[in-house]
């Protein structure tokens, strides 16, 4: 029997240890026999939120567990206490799978076993890893890092893509699909968490781009180039290239078409309109070049995107009407 053992202290967050433990610590032996042995490795109790947990066994369990899953850190501020993070490589070494959920990869990257791998986390905190972290590859994009002894999980819902993941590796598809069904979810999920990351403009402010960035939003369906809006900010393009650098962390270029696809994203969950007229009102030009660019940054093609996130909640003439 393969046995999984939760790491638990003080200080991590409830959703993703719920979601550990209603897969692997549920009786599921009717879909799989033998399932999972499963154990919460910690102090003798440990307050999650507004939870009390009593622990199975001590940090220093972990060291007998196939696979040790360490789920979201809540404060990404404070480090992880030191007997967590020395549990953690002692079972690493003593050969178990080790796996974070969201912002656990926090605990995986201070124990040292994220350096020379790649890696995710919740698309919110994975700058912040990556700044800590240099010796780790980030990736803001996908659902859950696969290294086959370590694993990391993007935030919050990806934490079950990673579970089921787990649970394919070890009974197969079909099983990890039944489970799927029973949970109510997808057992695959097309793209990455690019789909889900918002990409906020800078607040208006005493800074020399702040007149430039809705004079841009206002204009996507147009052909603009750097030179243009070098002009409208009225310097060259290298000074406006500094100044992007600094407000945003990229060039004129790239954020010019990160507002590109966020407009698409906006229409193509508020409105019935075709590919075509949102390529044109973004400035893609053809639907082609939308589907090509779409894909590529969020994971997704538009018409899958607007299947995922489509408001059905829009008033029309009727509700408008009061009818």
């Amino acid at each position: 029997m393969h046995t999984v053992a939760l790491a638990v202290t003080d200080g991590m967050l409830h959703f993703e240890l719920s979601m550990a433990i209603e897969v692997f610590g549920s009786d599921l032996t009717h879909v799989v026999d033998p399932w999972y042995g499963f154990s919460l490795c910690g102090p003798s109790a440990v307050r999650i939120d507004r939870y009390r947990l009593e622990m199975d066994h001590g940090l220093d369990h972990l060291a007998y567990a196939d696979t040790v899953i360490v789920p979201g850190w809540a404060d990404t501020d404070v480090d992880p206490p030191v007997e967590l993070l020395d549990a953690v490589r002692a079972a690493h070494a003593a050969g178990a799978r080790v796996v974070s959920l969201c912002t656990g990869a926090f605990v995986l990257a201070a124990a040292g076993l994220l350096n020379g791998k790649r890696a995710t986390t919740h698309w919110a905190h994975t700058g912040e890893l990556a700044r800590r972290h240099p010796d780790v590859t980030v990736d803001p994009d996908v659902l859950y890092v696969d290294n086959g002894d370590v694993l990391t999980s993007a935030g919050k819902a990806a934490a079950m893509d990673l579970c089921l993941h787990l649970v394919r590796l070890d009974h197969g598809s079909a099983n990890a699909n039944k489970i799927a069904r029973r949970l109510v979810v997808p057992p695959h999920r097309d793209g990455g968490q690019a789909q889900f990351i918002s990409t906020p403009v800078p607040g208006p402010g005493n800074h020399p781009l702040a007149e430039l960035f809705p004079w841009v939003l206002q204009r996507l369906d147009e052909p603009l180039t750097v030179e243009d809006l070098a002009r409208q900010a009225g310097m060259s393009s290298r000074h406006l290239g500094r100044h992007f650098k600094s407000l945003t962390g990229t060039t004129p270029l790239q954020w010019l078409h990160t507002q590109r696809i966020r407009h698409a994203q906006e229409l193509l969950e508020t409105t019935d309109d075709t590919i075509d007229t949102i390529a044109a009102a973004t400035g893609m030009g053809t639907s082609t070049t939308l589907r090509r660019h779409f894909h590529r940054t969020v994971g997704v093609p538009p018409d899958t995107y607007r299947r995922t996130f489509r408001s059905h909640t829009r008033p029309g003439p009727e509700r408008d009407n009061g009818r």
